[in-house]
């Protein structure tokens, strides 16, 4: 079998060809053909290798695959509500979405994403009536409020099932829930804190808003393992810091100036680049636990730089891709009468294996 040769990639780099895109998705030059011409069947399965190995390699006919496979596929509008824009989390969800939607096999799908100005409940009933009457489906990051309950429920009536993504809200009127099982998650924050932690003391935790349940119930989970397990810890009122570097910035800096007990933290929501900062000033000596959610460029540098020593993240394409399935259902069967809940794995990033 003659050993595949990779592509040159750089302003120097031929244009990929054909028999480089048949080499890419392991079939022949002939194969590739009858996908990019339709001159006989194909297994859609061969025809969708053909499609990822294109994108692959950025093969100029990419797009006229793409509309082979999608060409008797029913066409979904679906709408997307996420949260802070310059967030290098929320960009890289972003993409996922627009990569699940665009390899999705069940539908030809065309995605809406906005990004809330704010997590208050007018901008985002605002956003979600508006995507409500051009979208089949919903997907979005939101607190628990009553007017997003309302709104969810006013779009359920009309047939248009509404998604709670990362932190639950509307509970029995929303479609479904899809992100991690956040207790799950506070729990193994305050496991690892407590194996981590050179003595015990006094321990904090930050929470983005009360209003955002998935923040609760990590707190939750955090609290209730020490509270069965490390009673020698004190775990401090939760700090509110809505999810604002600076204002992290500044809590944590305080924490540590007036608190000589304390042996660490757990951001159970955002904020946490306020947290590294912070720790990057005044933190070194003093052996701090720092748990943050969330891999990203910073995160995985502070890990690196032993800044911090734990990032618990979202497996966000395996999120955006069970997503698509949960959408295509609800689209063709109608809102469920028993919304559910999908837990996925979480992943778990240390100073070790970054």
């Amino acid at each position: 079998m003659t050993e595949r040769q990779p592509i040159s990639i750089g302003p120097t780099a031929k244009r990929p060809t054909i028999a480089d895109l048949a080499r890419e998705a392991g079939v022949s030059v002939a194969t590739v053909d009858r996908v990019l011409n339709a001159r006989l069947p194909v297994r859609e399965e061969t025809a969708r290798r053909v499609h990822e190995a294109a994108h692959a390699i950025g093969y100029h006919a990419a797009g006229l695959i793409k509309q082979r496979l999608q060409r008797d596929l029913p066409r979904c509008r679906l709408g997307f509500i996420l949260r802070k824009p310059a967030q290098h989390f929320y960009q890289e969800f972003a993409r996922e979405i627009e990569a699940a939607v665009s390899f999705a096999q069940c539908f030809h799908g065309i995605p809406h994403i906005e990004f809330a100005p704010s997590h208050l409940p007018g901008d985002l009933t605002a956003l979600l009536k508006d995507l409500g009457s051009r979208c089949h489906a919903i997907a979005m990051v939101a607190p628990d409020h009553p007017e997003i309950t309302a709104a969810v429920e006013e779009l359920k009536a009309k047939g248009i099932p509404v998604f709670s993504l990362l932190s639950d809200f509307a509970a029995g009127v929303r479609e479904g829930y899809i992100g991690l099982n956040n207790r799950s998650v506070g729990r193994t924050a305050a496991w690892m804190f407590s194996k981590a932690a050179k003595r015990s003391g006094k321990v904090a935790v930050f929470v983005g808003s009360h209003r955002f349940q998935g923040h609760k119930l990590r707190e939750s989970g955090f609290r209730s393992y020490f509270r069965e397990n490390e009673p020698a810890f004190e775990v401090l009122d939760t700090l509110v810091n809505l999810e604002k570097r600076q204002i992290t910035y500044e809590a944590l800096l305080d924490l540590m100036q007036r608190e000589p007990e304390l042996v660490g933290f757990y951001m159970a929501g955002g904020g946490m680049e306020g947290a590294i900062s912070a720790l990057r000033e005044e933190g070194k000596g003093q052996d701090l636990v720092a748990i943050v959610n969330e891999i990203t460029p910073e995160s995985r540098e502070a890990l690196g730089d032993d800044i911090i020593t734990m990032a618990v993240a979202t497996p966000l394409q395996r999120l955006c891709q069970e997503l698509m399935l949960l959408m295509d259902r609800a689209i063709k069967t109608g809102t469920a009468d028993t919304p559910g809940q999908t837990f996925l794995p979480f992943d778990i990033y240390l100073p070790e294996n970054i």
